[in-house]
Order: C-alpha cells, then sequence, then structure tokens
C-alpha cells in the first residue's frame, strides 16, 4: 500500500512538473508589442538644379562614395581610418560590452545549475535543540555532503522575454553608434583631405601671383631707372609684393593643421603624414552625377535614425518588464546528491537526497514603486518616439540642405572661374598700357589684387563643391554599408 501511495505520488509530481513546464513555454508575453514606425517621406527627392554640370540623380547610392573622387590616397586614406581609428575602436569596445550585457540577460530564460560538496566535522552542542541524528554533544562527528541543484525561474508573464527583447535592442542601438562612428570618421577624412588640397592650391595661386608681383616690381625698378616711373609706383610695386608674401605663412600654418587632423583620424602622432600629404595635388573633384538612392531607403542607410529605431523598440520592449514585475515570480528549483557521515557509506543508495518544488513570491504593497516605474517607462516610450520623428525629419532638413549647398557652391564657381578669366585679360592689358604709358602703376596693382582675390575664391569655391559633396554623401548614411553590414 505504501508502495502504491509512492508510485501514485511519483506519477502527480511529474505531471505537476510536466504541466508547469507547458504552461511555462505557451505562457503570454505582457506589454505591448513593438511597432515599426512609418518614415515620413519627401517630395522633390532630386530635384534638377539650375545651371549646375553635377546632377542628383535618384539611383542606387554608391556605399564607396569616397571612391567616385577617383583620388587614389584619399581612398587609400579611408582605408587607413577604418583600420586605425580610435574612436572606432572605442564604439567597437561599447558593441562588445552592449553584447556581453544581452548574453548576462539572456541566461536568465535558461535554467541554472551548480554542483555543491562539503566536508565537515562537527559537534552539537548538548544544550541545543535536538539532532535528528543522534548526536547532540556527546561527541564529534563526520558529514560528507555532495550533489547538483538546479533552479530555473518559469517566464509565464513574458518578463524575461521582455528584458531580453530589450537587450536585442540595445545591443542594435551599439551597433549603429559604430556605424554612426564610422560614417563620421569617413566624412571628416575626406573633408579634412579636400581641404588639405584646397590650401595647397591656394598657395599655388598666391606664389604665382607672388612671381606676378615681382615681375611687376622689377618692371617699375627698371623704368624708374629710365626715367619714365617714380619711386612711388616702386614703393607701391614692393608693397604689393610684401602683402602677397604674408599669405603665405598663415597658409602653411593652415596645411600644418590639416595634416594633423587627418594623422589624428589615423590614429598616428603629429606630423605622421607629414612627408606623404606635403605635396601639392589637385582637389578632388565631383562627377557629373551625383546617385542619392530613393526616399525610401533613407531610414535604411542613415545610423541615427536605425538607433533611434532602436531606442524606440527598447522602450516599448521595458514597459512589459514593467507589467512584468506586477505578477508572481515563480522558480522551479530542487537539488540532487549524496550525504552520508562515514566516507565509506557516502554514494550508496541509502545516503541518497534529493528536493524539488516550486516556489513564488507575489508583491502585495510597495508604496506605489512598480506603478511609478510602469509610469516612468510609458514616459520613456513617449519620449523615444518623439525623439524618433525629431531624428528623421533633422535627416531630411539635413539632406535638403546639403543638396542646396552642392548646387549653389557649383553656380558660385562657374561664376567665379569666368571672373578669373576677366581678371587675367584685364591684368595683361594694364601690364601693357603702363608700359605703354597710357595708364599708371596702380592701375596694374588694383588689376592685379582682383586678380589674386577671384583666384583665391575660385579654389575655395571649387573646395566648397568637393565638401559639399562630402556633406551630402553623410546626410544620405552612405558608407557604413561595405564595412559593418
Amino acid at each position: 500500500m505504501w508502495e502504491r501511495a509512492c508510485s501514485r505520488r511519483g506519477q502527480w509530481q511529474q505531471i505537476s512538473l510536466s504541466a508547469l513546464l507547458t504552461v511555462s513555454l505557451t505562457a503570454c508575453t505582457v506589454g505591448p508589442d513593438f511597432q515599426k514606425p512609418e518614415a515620413p517621406q519627401i517630395a522633390d527627392w532630386a530635384k534638377p538644379a539650375k545651371s549646375a554640370p553635377s546632377q542628383a540623380v535618384s539611383e542606387p547610392l554608391n556605399e564607396r562614395w569616397w571612391e567616385v573622387f577617383h583620388d587614389p590616397q584619399l581612398s587609400a586614406l579611408t582605408q587607413r581610418a577604418v583600420q586605425s581609428n580610435l574612436d572606432l575602436q572605442l564604439a567597437s569596445s561599447r558593441l562588445q560590452q552592449s553584447r556581453a550585457a544581452r548574453q548576462v540577460i539572456s541566461a536568465d530564460r535558461y535554467p541554472s545549475t551548480a554542483a555543491t560538496g562539503s566536508y565537515v566535522r562537527k559537534r552539537n552542542s548538548g544544550e541545543g535543540l535536538n539532532d535528528p541524528s543522534g548526536h547532540n554533544g556527546d561527541s564529534a562527528f563526520n558529514l560528507w555532503d555532495a550533489g547538483f541543484s538546479a533552479s530555473w525561474e518559469l517566464d509565464f508573464w513574458g518578463r524575461v522575454r521582455r528584458e531580453t527583447e530589450a537587450a536585442d535592442a540595445n545591443l542594435e542601438v551599439a551597433e549603429n553608434d559604430r556605424r554612426g562612428v564610422l560614417l563620421t570618421v569617413l566624412a571628416d577624412t575626406a573633408q579634412n583631405y579636400v581641404q588639405l588640397r584646397g590650401v595647397q592650391n591656394t598657395r599655388a595661386v598666391t606664389e604665382q601671383n607672388l612671381d606676378v608681383a615681382r615681375h611687376s616690381l622689377k618692371l617699375s625698378q627698371l623704368r624708374l631707372a629710365d626715367g619714365v616711373a617714380t619711386d612711388l609706383d616702386v614703393a607701391e610695386a614692393a608693397a604689393q609684393v610684401a602683402a602677397i608674401e604674408s599669405r603665405l605663412p598663415a597658409l602653411e600654418q593652415r596645411q600644418s593643421q590639416l595634416i594633423n587632423a587627418i594623422s589624428l583620424l589615423m590614429g598616428e602622432p603629429p606630423q605622421a603624414l607629414a612627408k606623404e600629404l606635403s605635396t601639392d595635388a589637385a582637389v578632388p573633384q565631383s562627377p557629373l552625377q551625383v546617385a542619392i538612392g530613393l526616399p525610401s531607403q533613407l531610414a535604411e542607410r542613415r545610423p541615427d535614425i536605425r538607433q533611434a529605431e532602436a531606442r524606440l523598440h527598447a522602450a516599448t520592449a521595458n514597459i512589459g518588464v514593467a507589467k512584468g514585475d506586477f505578477y508572481p515570480r515563480i522558480t522551479l528549483s530542487g537539488n540532487l546528491g549524496s550525504q552520508a557521515m562515514q566516507l565509506s557509506d557516502f554514494g550508496s543508495w541509502g545516503s541518497r537526497a534529493f528536493g524539488i518544488g516550486p516556489q513564488f513570491s507575489l508583491p502585495l504593497f510597495d508604496g506605489g514603486r512598480l506603478r511609478g516605474v510602469l509610469q516612468l517607462r510609458e514616459a520613456q516610450q513617449q519620449e523615444a518616439a518623439i525623439a524618433y520623428q525629431q531624428t528623421v525629419l533633422r535627416a531630411w532638413h539635413e539632406i535638403d540642405d546639403q543638396l542646396t549647398a552642392y548646387n549653389a557652391s557649383q553656380r558660385r564657381r562657374d561664376s567665379l572661374a569666368e571672373a578669373v578669366r576677366q581678371n587675367q585679360i584685364a591684368l595683361r592689358t594694364a601690364q601693357q598700357q603702363y608700359v605703354e604709358g597710357v595708364v599708371d602703376f596702380v592701375n596694374v596693382l588694383t588689376v592685379q589684387g582682383a586678380l589674386l582675390a577671384t583666384q583665391e575664391q575660385w579654389v575655395e569655391s571649387s573646395t566648397g563643391v568637393s565638401l559639399a559633396m562630402v556633406g551630402l554623401y553623410k546626410a544620405l548614411g552612405g558608407g557604413w554599408q561595405s564595412v559593418y553590414p
């Protein structure tokens, strides 16, 4: 009869355990499910620019956009930046931390097990509670104990699943943080390189004008010796030479600063790239067509939009975690092992010991803490939703501003190119008329100063076109796909 009762009790335990596991695996998940927000669209995505030689077209975005400049040195620098930039290494470290945090949180979904073991020689108090073993202070005895223990929180309400979901979303935040850092590093490398070439071209223009000014000074000195010029002409010509020479130190300083900026992006010490980058080269030019992709692809390209979406996802999942705290926590725990007072008996059938059963805890009164946490999580989700909308709207504004800047910089460059051509004609005419005695030297100096100013402005505008194109590609979110897909 006793054996039959034990058998029935064992069957009921197995049935109860099976029922608990089944309910745990098929339980509900509290809290709202995340719905991917709709990204607003923009009209006139790639409207043709007036009188702009390079047009933006709605064609697939070149993920390696720096290669459209066809500058091998720029392509090599971007590759080195990807490999060596310290900001990228920091972002990668943060990503590793997020992966580890996700692993820690997701471990709560599974049972935890541990092996235990102990040996103790003890003597109970003769004046204390009776020991069931019969050792009540008469003598010391040994106690050997070893076994396994396990526990598992049965996720009936989906609280742990929501925690894991939030951890997955936070991991996506870290991944897009690294992508955003990469996008910034690529853009900064290209912009500093373009500015460096622009400064070098400006210095070359200044040196050319310095040669012209020195020639004018020599001419005025010869005319003074012939008695057809005055000391004023020579002084004005010498002042023009000195004024042009004064521009060179600032340009050399700016070149050194830009080389240092590029060196920092490469993770190199100051002036590490001076020998490599000090040789003059042309400013990288934009292609005739700039592919900017489709409006519907923007939310998938821009890391900041993807990051804002992931933050909204995490905030939504955290509401489920907060709601799950209102429900009972049920933990199934058990142990199996052997316990004996004699080492020779340890591990025998008679020394076996086990225990298994559920435990639960239900919050009854906490002063409103759980309600406050839930309200906090709901407010954080609302904030994340607004932040997502703001991020998307800011992205559209950045793109529109960069498109406008790109088109305007091209028109300015072309107008200045014509101004340079006309000033060159005017300078040749003024020099010839001065030699013929038709005009005085002031006219030559005026035209020469105008030519230098327009040439420098043209170099600046040509640099500005390439900088605007880099800014446009950064605003479009292109560049990380080929490195961190």
